[in-house]
């Protein structure tokens, strides 16, 4: 019998509830923020007040899918003092925030007993994983999905638990 795996972005698009995305590294290397981080190490940053600046096709996507009615969420456990990337992170998280996800921070030593999954994830209706694979030096090797229903309970119970820890982005402090 085929079966049919859905993409990262049929997944967003199609999902009806919820759609949450647990980071748990302190760096990234992904090729789209390269000249991004490159430029705030610089000493750039986004103004706020220019929306045009700042604004782009993710964000779109964001937008759109909480438009539809559906919770997007973002929890990121961070050691401390923060790494320069989360830094960058933590500054451009306005972004995200006005595109209407909610975005919680968990320092990581209050994440001590939690089982977390080995892998950053998105998950979508409780149902759908979509993995994210890291190198070592924080570059993207590649991604999985999957629909297998522990390791769906696995992912909703451990993003729920960091949430319920986490500090929402509008209090949090970077350390």
């Amino acid at each position: 019998m085929p079966s049919s795996v859905p993409t990262f972005d049929e997944l967003i698009s199609t999902c009806t509830c919820s759609a949450v995305h647990l980071e748990m590294r302190d760096a990234y290397a992904v090729d789209y923020e390269q000249g991004p981080f490159a430029e705030w190490r610089s000493g750039f940053r986004h103004n706020p007040a220019d929306r045009a600046s700042w604004w782009r096709p993710w964000l779109d996507l964001i937008e759109e899918t909480v438009g539809r009615g559906v919770v997007v969420r973002r929890a990121r456990i961070v050691s401390e003092p923060v790494s320069e990337y989360t830094k960058f992170l933590y500054e451009g998280t306005f972004t995200n925030v006005a595109a209407g996800e909610q975005v919680r921070w968990l320092p990581r030593r209050r994440a001590s007993d939690i089982a977390l999954p080995g892998n950053d994830f998105w998950l979508f209706d409780e149902q759908w994983i979509h993995w994210n694979h890291f190198a070592g030096d924080g570059s993207w090797t590649g991604e999985e999905i999957t629909d297998d229903p522990a390791t769906a309970r696995l992912c909703t119970k451990a993003f729920e638990t960091v949430w319920s820890r986490a500090i929402p982005h509008d209090q949090y402090q970077i350390h």
